[in-house]
């Protein structure tokens, strides 16, 4: 188990969009379904909800695969 995977498992991951800089591609919502949606525009909808482990690894992919870099995945705790 890797250290991000560790800090989601406690619940300590969450995603987030920068939403100046998101140009609303939608990639970020083919990726990872389960945590973005997207609205009649194409913005993503992120959930508030921690990103539990079993997804990081995909979450991960979709902050990666963002054209205009404006997915983050944000880690709390130490």
């Amino acid at each position: 188990m890797t250290t991000a995977q560790r800090h989601a498992g406690a619940g300590g991951a969450r995603l987030g969009v920068d939403p100046i800089a998101c140009e609303a591609h939608g990639l970020c919502a083919e990726l990872v379904p389960e945590l973005i949606t997207v609205d009649e525009w194409g913005y993503p909808i992120v959930s508030a909800d921690p990103v539990p482990a079993s997804l990081l690894d995909h979450a991960n992919r979709a902050v990666a695969a963002c054209p205009t870099l404006a997915l983050r995945l944000k880690y709390n705790g130490p």
